[in-house]
């Protein structure tokens, strides 16, 4: 994600970055083109100029139909954003609480290091891959090897925070009551998962995509001919604007339709997980140094 000051306005008007001129160039500059060809062709060989009624109420159409596109788009976006902020505030709610019932035991350290990893893994599995962060040497290989060749990485992963869990009961630690607990917090992150997975797996709708598009194609190239007899050679800098806004408004849908990616305007996931564990290390003792003094003379 682009971090950016929403107070500043000059300083960000020539940044490429995130704003969807590198997605959009090609689209326009083939709009500008030919739109030129048509400004020349006119003023050439033959009139081909048309009244602008049309376009006119085929703008106000597709104007509705982006902010309907955009709207979509951004609501998928902030719930995906909600969704992890649940993530975020389980994994801290379930290490404050098992801190109490398990924070003198060996049980603790493992708990608050699964759990630590559980957003690594979420990330990563929802952008194709299988890993489970820069702490995960701190866990006992064979069981990250498991849990990596596991079906459903993050599943297996809140399958060894209840494993703990259980543990922790069967020791006499804590009771049945206490367990069920615990593991709600367990079940809260495999449900805020879920929803993550339910925007990352269903796209908009087919028909909609396919009709906004030839909606947006069809009038960017005919707009040329609606705009030519008024305006001349001033029609291809206008072509240039429109296509450039409406083929932008477009694409800003299609980038934060599903914003668990990389892409610059997608969630800081990488952020998000690391702040998750730094947050959950700190309830763990720091490691004790040595304290042998210089050998005496």
């Amino acid at each position: 994600m682009v971090e950016y000051d929403p107070h500043r306005w000059w300083s960000y008007f020539h940044y490429l970055r995130g704003s969807m001129v590198k997605e959009i160039v090609g689209r326009v500059l083939l709009c500008v083109v030919w739109a030129a060809g048509v400004v020349a062709f006119s003023r050439h060989v033959g009139h081909v100029g048309v009244a602008p009624t049309v376009h006119t109420l085929a703008g106000i159409s597709l104007s509705l139909l982006l902010v309907f596109r955009t709207n979509a788009s951004y609501d998928r976006f902030w719930e995906g954003r909600k969704l992890w902020g649940g993530i975020v505030n389980e994994t801290r709610n379930l290490a404050r609480a098992s801190e109490v019932f398990l924070g003198r035991s060996a049980l603790f350290a493992p708990l608050v290091r699964w759990t630590a990893v559980f957003p690594f893994a979420a990330s990563a599995w929802l952008r194709g891959q299988r890993q489970l962060g820069p702490k995960a040497g701190d866990l006992p290989p064979d069981d990250v090897q498991a849990v990596l060749q596991a079906q459903h990485v993050p599943l297996m992963v809140a399958r060894r925070m209840t494993a703990v869990l259980d543990e922790g009961r069967r020791a006499g630690l804590y009771p049945e009551y206490v367990q069920m607990q615990l593991d709600q917090n367990v079940q809260l992150l495999i449900d805020y998962l879920g929803g993550c997975e339910r925007i990352h797996r269903t796209p908009m709708p087919f028909a909609y995509m396919v009709h906004l598009r030839r909606a947006l194609i069809l009038y960017c190239f005919t707009l040329p001919f609606a705009l030519v007899d008024t305006f001349g050679w001033v029609t291809v800098p206008a072509t240039f604007v429109v296509a450039y806004v409406f083929f932008g408004i477009e694409e800003i849908g299609v980038e934060i339709e599903d914003p668990f990616g990389t892409d610059d305007n997608d969630l800081p996931l990488d952020a998000i997980c690391e702040n998750i564990q730094n947050n959950l290390l700190a309830f763990l003792p720091a490691p004790r140094m040595n304290d042998q003094g210089p050998p005496a003379p």
